[in-house]
This record gives C-alpha cells, sequence and structure tokens, in this order.
C-alpha cells in the first residue's frame, strides 16, 4: 500500500480512538523507506507526543516494571516511559519500532499491552492509539517470527514505496531539487535493496535524504563529492547522481522561462527532468506572492511545448500536488489541458 494510502489509515486510527474504535496497527516493509517517519508525520500534524519504544534494545522488565515488596505482597512500579496523562497527554501514540527485532520474551511481554491496552495494575490512556513496525524476514534485517498470538492483535498493512508519494514529502521538506529531478529521470532507483548481497550501502528514501545533505555539504568539492554520495546510495547510484549533477551545467536560464521568455527545450531527456524539478520548485517559491499566477502562466505555457507530452503533464501534475488546487484557475492551465487532452490523466 502507498504511503499516503497508509497516511489517510493512521490519521483515521488516530482519530478513531475517541470512539473507541481503535485497532492497533502494524506497518510491515524494508528498511529505509519510511515507516518511523510516517508516524512521527502524524504525531506532529496532531500536535501529539509520539513514545518511540524500540523493543529490540529491551528486556521483558523494561516493559512489565521491576518487582518491589511491600509488605508480605509484591508490587510492580510502572515503567517512566509509558504513556502517562499528566507527563504525556491526554491524546498521543505509542509506537512500537522493531518489533520484529525483538526476542520472543520480550514480544510476549507486549502481548498485554496491545490487546488488553495494559500491563498489570497499568492501563494505556484511552486518547492514545498503538502502531508498530517491523521488518520482513527478506529483508536481511535481525527479525524473528511474528508469534500468531501477537499477530492477531495487529491490523496489517504492507509499506510500498511510490515515487509520487516521496516526491511530494521532497518538496514539502525542501530536499534538493536535483535529486528530485534525478529520481524523476531514474525512477527504479528510488529503492533499490538486493537482499541477496546485503550491501551496506543502497538507494532508499532515506538514503536519498542523505544525499541531499551530501550535495549541501560537498557541492563544489569535486574531489570528495562524489565519494559522499556513493557512500549515501551505493556506489552505482552515487555515481550516476555525481554525472546527472554535472550535466546540469547546460540546464537552460529557469529565470527567463518564468519570465515567460521563448526558451528551447533542451534535447537531452536528463535535462528535461532537471527543468521540470526546477519549474516546481520555483513555482513553490513564488506561490504566496503577488505575481505568482502569472509566473504559473509562464510554467504552463513552457510545459505545453514539450515535445513529449507526460513530461509537461509530471511538471504540472507535481505542481498540482504541492500547490493544489490554485494552479487550476490560472487562464493558461485550460490551454495547456487542450494541449495534452489525448493524453492527461487527472486526478
Amino acid at each position: 500500500m502507498r504511503p499516503s494510502q497508509i497516511h489517510k489509515i493512521l490519521n483515521r486510527e488516530f482519530e478513531s480512538a475517541e470512539h473507541g474504535h481503535h485497532t492497533p496497527v502494524m506497518l510491515w516493509g524494508p528498511p529505509g523507506v519510511g515507516k518511523s517517519q510516517l508516524v512521527s508525520q502524524i504525531a506532529a500534524e496532531y500536535g501529539v507526543h509520539v513514545i518511540d519504544i524500540r523493543l529490540s534494545q529491551m528486556e521483558p522488565s523494561d516493559l512489565r516494571g521491576i518487582p518491589f515488596r511491600i509488605g508480605d505482597m509484591v508490587e510492580w512500579a510502572i515503567p517512566s516511559l509509558l504513556p502517562d496523562v499528566g507527563r504525556h497527554g491526554e491524546k498521543g501514540i505509542l509506537f512500537l519500532d522493531e518489533i520484529t527485532s525483538a526476542p520472543p520474551t520480550v514480544s510476549a511481554a507486549a502481548y498485554q499491552l496491545i490487546l488488553d491496552r495494559r500491563l498489570g495494575e497499568y492501563k494505556v490512556p484511552e486518547g492514545w492509539v498503538i502502531f508498530a513496525a517491523g521488518n520482513r524476514h527478506g529483508d536481511r534485517g535481525v527479525t524473528y517470527t511474528m508469534p500468531a498470538p501477537l499477530a492477531n492483535r495487529f491490523s496489517h498493512y504492507e509499506f510500498d514505496v511510490h515515487l509520487d508519494d516521496w516526491v511530494v514529502w521532497a518538496w514539502q521538506n525542501q530536499i534538493d531539487e536535483r535529486v528530485i529531478a534525478f529520481l524523476r529521470f531514474r525512477p527504479e532507483l528510488i529503492f533499490n535493496f538486493d537482499s541477496a548481497h546485503n550491501p551496506v550501502a543502497f538507494p532508499s528514501p532515506r538514503s536519498w535524504e542523505f544525499a541531499h545533505r551530501a550535495l549541501q555539504k560537498f557541492h563544489g568539492n569535486e574531489n570528495l563529492l562524489a565519494g559522499a554520495l556513493q557512500s549515501c546510495v551505493g556506489p552505482a547510484a552515487g555515481i550516476e547522481l555525481k554525472a546527472f549533477v554535472d550535466n546540469l551545467e547546460k540546464l537552460p536560464d529557469i529565470d527567463a522561462i518564468l519570465a515567460g521568455e521563448s526558451i528551447a527545450i533542451p534535447e537531452e531527456i536528463d535535462l528535461q527532468y532537471a527543468v521540470a524539478s526546477s519549474l516546481v520548485g520555483r513555482a513553490i517559491r513564488v506561490k504566496d506572492q503577488d505575481n505568482a499566477d502569472k509566473i504559473f502562466g509562464h510554467i504552463l505555457n513552457y510545459a505545453g511545448r514539450f515535445p513529449q507530452k507526460e513530461m509537461g503533464v509530471m511538471l504540472i501534475a507535481d505542481m498540482h500536488r504541492v500547490i493544489g488546487e490554485t494552479v487550476f484557475s490560472v487562464p493558461e492551465f485550460a490551454q495547456w489541458a487542450e494541449r495534452v487532452s489525448d493524453i492527461i490523466l487527472y486526478s
């Protein structure tokens, strides 16, 4: 299931806790695809705490608490890491990360917490939801088979990588437009993990963010940039990204396009992807300016001139994803839509 769909599901699960309809959610997926980040995003949107418990690093007593004697009785000290209304608020997310990497003794201690929302005398506050995430057996991580009693306590969702969803996230988080353009040009590299070889560095949504950081730190230092990119996304993808970035010197004048000048479309397909991403980036920067509609119009006119109409559709679709329906109100949109009406599939 694509991340945008899982995002909606987690939203509904969080809201359903208020009405007593919440079911604990288990997210399955390979490393580096953004499972943990999506949970943090939900918490940020609702302004609540997320308590991230890495079960792989715990002992059973870390959840159950430590026993202490009171007279002839034994009581259990409630761990401070568990949700508490006084300390953490009435609503929040209890996130059990790396649950498939937890030893069976630890996952067994979580059974009651997940299904019954309690451990001994402790109760999870009513407004708190329980999400979990873990890797699959084929992902070459340290994993244990999830016991049937534990698995039956969750609703299960498989986390797929989807380039369009990642691009939206990338624009929202100011990822370098050169990385976005490159992945539009080489979409199969958004995630490329060969579990048979178990590489140390490989392309993933997480590692492309690392590549973005490397570009900020090492751009201009040609002796270090290639190695830095390879250290983030692997040797092959790093070399390709470096070559792509180097070729951007041939990029047409973006300011002239935004000014409405008649600028030629690059012949090279990689430069077409680059100019499309550059225009989306500029559209984001000017969306709150008084002349935004005029600039959007020039972008629409340019998008309609691509020899491959699909390139223009991709450009405008990305603009719509990050700017919204404002692009529909620009007069030039109707003219552009008529030019691509034979291929457009817009939702």
